[in-house]
């Protein structure tokens, strides 16, 4: 009897090991920015997203995921209700591509058609690695706008930056192994160029002291010209953007297992 009870035990314990594993899925969503365009709004959103993820999940409570996601984000001055904003007037969209790993954690027991929980709240956090390419339209004309450095720049910026990623979200079992994901996660981008805007405007002698350059007319597009050396953007050290992502789901089960 003993022997049976401990077969039991251990097979118990080699269920709720094994029935998680590998979990592929799927999502679709919105992509917002915060930066030098949009200093004061965390949930406007500017874009769409779109991505793939493979996730491990180590036991009731915790997973790693990587996830491959391409987005759009984009922000313009005619947008704002601030009149001096309006008159700097500078606009940008720039494609998103991000790679990730991150690492989540369950409030609650949730196995997928195992435990008695259907759902669980979750919080994440973890790294990407994303590239951008910001863009403007000048006299109906889509420009990239690294190359022009329009902050005087001695050297063009780079197309790919580290972002530091955190959200929270809430997982639904809807029938045995497929699974529906909404969460919301922020990217603190190392860079402060995913809005090719920074620090102050650039003296004309960044631009060959050629006012009909077409860089010069880039960096300076205001109704009211900016003055060297004051203030263009918003001085805080870093981009950042979200997204919000409805995620469909399926977990393979290795071992079904009822408790």
């Amino acid at each position: 009897m003993r022997k049976l009870l401990l077969v039991f035990i251990l097979l118990g314990i080699v269920c709720n090991v094994q029935a998680q594993s590998w979990e592929v899925g799927a999502s679709v969503g919105g992509a917002g920015y915060m930066g030098d365009l949009n200093p004061n709004h965390p949930l406007k959103m500017s874009g769409g997203t779109a991505g793939l993820m493979v996730k491990r999940n180590f036991n009731q409570y915790l997973s790693a995921s990587l996830h491959y996601s391409v987005a759009s984000i984009a922000g313009a001055d005619s947008t704002s209700s601030n009149s001096q904003t309006i008159n700097r007037n500078l606009s940008f969209k720039t494609p998103l591509s991000e790679i990730s790993l991150v690492g989540e954690l369950n409030f609650l027991k949730y196995i997928p058609s195992v435990t008695d929980n259907r759902f669980t709240p979750y919080v994440f956090a973890g790294a990407g690695l994303t590239t951008f390419k910001p863009q403007t339209v000048y006299n109906g004309v889509t420009l990239d706008l690294a190359p022009f450095k329009t902050e005087g720049q001695a050297a063009q910026y780079g197309n790919k930056a580290i972002s530091a990623i955190y959200g929270a979200g809430i997982k639904y079992n809807v029938s045995d192994s497929w699974n529906i994901i909404a969460d919301i996660g922020y990217r603190n981008a190392f860079t402060d160029y995913l809005d090719d805007v920074s620090g102050v405007y650039a003296p004309i002698s960044s631009f060959n002291n050629d006012p009909t350059s077409l860089a010069f007319a880039l960096a300076d597009r205001g109704f009211t010209p900016g003055n060297p050396g004051s203030q263009r953007g918003d001085f805080r050290p870093h981009d950042s953007y979200l997204f919000i992502n409805l995620t469909l789901s399926f977990t393979f089960i290795t071992a079904k297992c009822y408790y």
